[in-house]
């Protein structure tokens, strides 16, 4: 029984609609990924079945009873609470109280304040009579899920951490039907893992946008295009879909070559005049002004961009030799005594999770950033372009024509003069887009107007740092050729695991306490060369294990089945602890404090990695009893 849809909703100011006529379903248990080119509606349908938008015509319809809740691409700003208050102020009256009460304890604890008191006392009644410390208990299970601190302050977050935290305050309301929108935009790989793993155990019914095509493989179970206003379902996984996408795109082409052949043959006859205007004829040529409108009123598939970068003359064999570099912030050490060697034409990855030292890494190996040990000497003739993740080399305040030209009507490309306009509409800007400015432009749309300002430059070098974020899957795809066929050397920092596997030649890995390793291949190579003994983040998620009742068993024992039955809870908590402490020795200022401080956590750290391998040991012998028993 479907749970949630709409009913020919149309959206959009002008003609045709950005949205036209669409209808569709959910049902229960389906996680399905919304995906179409930047632009086409896609968030503004999900604002739309959310009920933060209203359609200009049709019906969004919800089942009795079904609550959903949404994970939007921004980030909130300006909030100073916790990351429990965060969470707690959405969740409707008492859940301000609780948000309320959490303010006034903390401020309380620090400053004293006694007048607040009153205030206090007033809401502590409330909750008590509103089951205000029931939600409070699901609230602490919610962050202890989700690995989060409810102390922490919001404002103090990575903005990773920050959208980990939306993610809990969207599955903190208990929602039947999940809609995230571009859930993994800055987070790193690990972090990306793990949102994976806690949908595939806990979320049973989802809609999703993502640019993330390795995510998009693992979850989505069914496929919704939306192209040129219109909604098409297809009930497989990511790879049919294209399959059939394909098939269903060469139909349409075929299709549309017989109508313009059968156009041209009837725009050849009213020319003749005289016979079109007879009588009998009249029929003929209502007929061909219907096709006049049909052809007129036809929706133009979006083209795709044409990425083409400015080529300098070739560099040297040696692009970039490093000897023994170190770094710190502090006494944390960033990389130590790391030494690599790269030659023209490698392209390089950089992997490793948010706040590790990546960009630094990268300003070393650059030379804009002088290492505190070691060395780094730079071939001949460098031509440099850079990517930069924040974006700072645009103006937002300039045009987009202005941001590419500065000023001027032609860029020169290749020793070839192009007007600006008709190259910015290889990067899928329409002229009149281009005169818009900057800052109203979409992520995606930003991003590719990036990659054209730097494409002007010429460039043996390219350094791109995250630049798959907010793309389209077809401008991804592009950008991949692009690089696959670009002569010149690249460094690419990347959380985005399909588009590493797709362009590198090898990866650089932070691994932890400033190691940092190199290996040969893409991210799935790294997979299989990496130590036995991995990172205890990669560690916690390749292990997780589905959190299933166990089946009863003649085998086990009362104890036994009791055992198995608190082991994933149990096990829960240890993974919540060694999260909390490896974060703690992962801050910038750890190695700052007290020596005997800096052992404890060490030392409690190893006692929780120790209890988490014994209670796996002991899950996998029960449940080993337990098969037994069955058989």
């Amino acid at each position: 029984m479907p749970m949630i849809g709409m009913r020919e909703v149309c959206w959009g100011f002008g003609t045709p609609p950005l949205l036209e006529n669409i209808t569709f379903q959910v049902h229960k248990g389906e996680r399905i990924c919304l995906v179409g080119r930047n632009g086409v509606g896609k968030s503004t349908l999900l604002k739309l079945l959310g009920g933060q938008v209203l359609p200009d015509k049709g019906e969004v319809w919800r089942r009795q009873g079904i609550g959903v809740a949404a994970l939007e691409q921004d980030v909130k700003a300006g909030f100073d609470g916790t990351i429990f208050e965060a969470i707690a102020q959405d969740l409707g009256k008492t859940g301000r109280a609780l948000a309320e009460h959490s303010r006034i304890c903390r401020t309380m604890e620090t400053k004293g304040e006694p007048r607040l008191s009153e205030r206090r006392d007033q809401l502590q009644h409330l909750l008590d009579t509103d089951n205000g410390w029931v939600l409070s208990n699901h609230i602490e299970n919610i962050l202890s899920r989700t690995q989060l601190d409810p102390q922490r302050l919001f404002a103090d977050l990575s903005a990773g951490l920050k959208r980990r935290t939306l993610f809990a305050g969207a599955l903190a309301g208990k929602p039947d039907l999940l809609l995230l929108d571009e859930p993994t935009n800055h987070l790193d790989i690990d972090t990306i893992l793990w949102m994976e793993e806690f949908i595939r155990r806990y979320v049973k019914t989802l809609l999703f946008i993502t640019h993330d095509r390795a995510f998009l493989q693992r979850l989505a179970d069914r496929i919704l295009e939306l192209d040129r206003g219109r909604l098409v379902s297809y009930n497989c996984d990511y790879d049919t879909f294209i399959t059939r996408r394909q098939a269903a795109l060469d139909v349409e082409n075929s299709q549309k070559g017989v109508f313009d052949k059968k156009l041209s043959q009837e725009e050849a006859w009213i020319r003749k005049g005289i016979k079109a205007r007879r009588t009998r004829n009249e029929g003929r040529v209502r007929s061909l002004q219907k096709m006049r409108v049909a052809y007129r009123d036809r929706r133009r598939k979006i083209g795709n961009a044409k990425l083409q970068v400015h080529a300098a003359e070739r560099t040297g064999k040696l692009v970039i030799e490093a000897r023994g570099v170190g770094f710190s912030y502090g006494q944390a050490p960033i990389v130590q005594d790391f030494s690599t060697v790269i030659l023209r034409g490698d392209k390089v990855g950089i992997i490793g999770r948010n706040g590790v030292g990546k960009t630094t890494l990268l300003k070393i190996l650059l030379k804009t950033e002088n290492p505190e040990t070691g060395s780094v000497r730079h071939g001949t003739n460098l031509k440099i372009v850079y990517f930069d993740q924040l974006r700072a080399q645009l103006d937002e305040q300039k045009t987009v024509r202005e941001n590419i030209a500065d000023g001027n009507d032609f860029v020169v490309l290749n020793n070839q003069k192009r007007h600006v306009i008709s190259y910015l509409q290889d990067f899928l800007f329409l002229p009149d887009r281009c005169r818009t400015p900057v800052h109203v432009l979409s992520g995606g749309e930003k991003n590719r107007l990036l990659l054209a300002r730097l494409f002007t430059k010429p460039a043996n070098v390219l350094v791109l740092d995250e630049p798959t974020n907010d793309l389209d899957v077809e401008t991804l795809e592009l950008l991949e050729e692009l690089i696959l066929e670009y002569p010149g050397t690249l460094l690419l920092v990347s959380h985005d695991r399909a588009f590493l596997n797709s362009v590198v030649t090898s990866t650089i890995v932070f691994e932890g306490n400033g190691q940092v390793a190199e290996y040969a291949g893409g991210y799935d190579d790294w997979l299989r060369q990496r130590p036995v003994v991995q990172p205890p983040e990669k560690r916690d998620l390749e292990k997780t294990k589905p959190k299933s009742k166990p089946r009863p068993s003649l085998k086990l024992g009362y104890m036994q089945k009791r055992e198995i039955q608190e082991l994933p809870q149990k096990i829960e908590a240890l993974e919540a602890e060694h999260a909390t402490l490896f974060e703690v020795m992962s801050a910038p200022l750890f190695y700052k404090k007290e020596k005997s401080e800096i052992a404890g956590i060490k030392s409690d750290l190893q006692r929780v990695e120790k209890e988490i391998e014994k209670a796996y040991r002991r899950w996998e012998e029960l449940e080993a009893l337990d098969t037994k028993g069955d058989n």
